[in-house]
């Protein structure tokens, strides 16, 4: 989420070719307010509309091209691509009689039947499922296809918490307990005083932040990116309560972790993802990582854009801890586990992963990016969508009752 100001993009002469539009764009939302001028009449939106409200038309427009709108910074892939199989042929997943049931918002029950009709429904660009190891579903939508990287929005905010443990195990941070102004010490003297690195990945800190996408002077829309001045906003805050008592959610407090995992490695994120996750677990193709244009800091809550594949990889890489078919892993022991446990704080929400339910966990993006890992069934779902709305109780039940049927189908056969 970025805060609401103006930002000017110089677009080179190349994307201005090759996309025939010139962007200037700032973000909301999971990266507050970046305010998208749009030249091209017909999709201009209104003064100050944010992504929130974006098109359906900007949205597909927008999601698959960041590089080519905002300031990103590579995250290099190699050539070692771990292999994702597919089903044999004559074994293909059969959507015959496929059909889920969830409640609308007039309060009655809709049953729906097939995949397609459930893209259709749901604006779903990219459909991905995997179970065992093996692709069973792979479907693209809305004129997306298989090499085109699509943002993830909060699903970074899962990927830093991994990284996170990537550095305690290398000895860059001590532990979970250690005090975050330790780590960022121009918080000290403010109300981050008292809050661990864990609780500030858990969103449990106490402090009070406003998260509301709808209204133009909550945190989120206003709050810096990053640096000192990132630091000045999120000390002004007011304390709401104990540390790690109880969950709010914060894009502000990801984005200090960012900052936090920067200090502490002493090098970009980027950088750091690639050398950690993205080369030696074998994704396919390069993923790039929002920039704040202040600072030229990947932005710690929003925004790394990678295939529908590499989505997969990486709900992979959870489900298996870390850990390479060798056994090898960048993350402590049992780093997955203490991520994706349950705490007094909240039940539903980890070091920066939903909990869905016992052995079920999810890294989810506004507008309907998922990654959906599930232990008990060696089940990943991963998804690129456009949805007509950031979120609501709709969108959720009807994407619930259709991971309810596919697991169904893939488990009872």
């Amino acid at each position: 989420m970025y805060t609401i100001h103006a930002i000017v993009m110089e677009i080179s002469v190349t994307a201005l070719k090759t996309y025939t539009r010139l962007w200037v764009l700032g973000i909301g939302m999971l990266c507050p307010g970046i305010l998208w001028a749009e030249l091209e009449l017909e999709l201009r939106p209104p003064v100050g509309q944010n992504i929130l409200s974006w098109s359906p038309e900007q949205q597909l427009q927008g999601y698959g091209n960041m590089d080519s709108i905002f300031p990103t910074r590579i995250v290099p892939s190699n050539d070692a691509v771990l292999p994702l199989p597919s089903v044999e042929p004559n074994k293909a997943f059969d959507e015959v009689g496929l059909s889920y049931s969830f409640v609308g918002a007039d309060k009655a029950e809709t049953t729906i039947t097939g995949v397609s009709s459930f893209m259709q429904r749901m604006n779903t660009a990219g459909l991905m499922v995997v179970k065992d190891g093996v692709v069973q579903i792979e479907r693209y939508a809305l004129g997306h296809h298989a090499q085109r990287p699509w943002v993830s929005f909060s699903i970074t905010k899962s990927v830093v918490s991994m990284l996170v443990g990537a550095a305690i195990k290398d000895g860059y941070i001590n532990g979970v307990n250690d005090p975050v102004t330790d780590y960022l010490p121009r918080l000290k003297g403010g109300v981050y005083d008292g809050v661990s690195v864990g609780q500030l990945l858990q969103m449990s800190s106490g402090v009070g932040w406003n998260e509301n996408y709808t209204d133009p002077n909550s945190d989120v829309a206003v709050a810096p990116l990053g640096g000192v001045e990132l630091f000045r906003y999120m000390n002004q805050l007011p304390r709401t309560g104990k540390p790690g008592a109880a969950f709010n959610y914060s894009t502000g407090e990801t984005n200090l972790v960012g900052a936090m995992l920067r200090a502490a490695i002493g090098n970009n994120l980027s950088t750091y993802l690639a050398a950690k996750i993205w080369q030696p677990y074998g994704m396919e193709s390069d993923a790039n990582w929002l920039l704040d244009r202040h600072h030229g800091a990947e932005v710690g809550g929003c925004c790394i854009s990678a295939i529908l594949r590499d989505y997969t990889r990486l709900g992979l890489f959870a489900l298996n801890s870390g850990r390479s078919a060798d056994g090898h892993s960048v993350l402590p022991d049992g780093w997955m586990r203490e991520s994706t446990g349950a705490s007094p704080s909240f039940a539903g929400y980890g070091y920066s992963w939903w909990l869905m339910q016992p052995e079920v966990f999810a890294a989810e993006g506004v507008f309907g990016q998922i990654i959906w890992v599930d232990r008990r069934h060696n089940l990943i779902i991963a998804m690129h969508s456009a949805w007509p709305a950031a979120w609501g109780p709709e969108l959720e039940s009807e994407l619930m009752a259709f991971i309810r049927a596919i697991t169904g189908r893939l488990v009872e056969g």
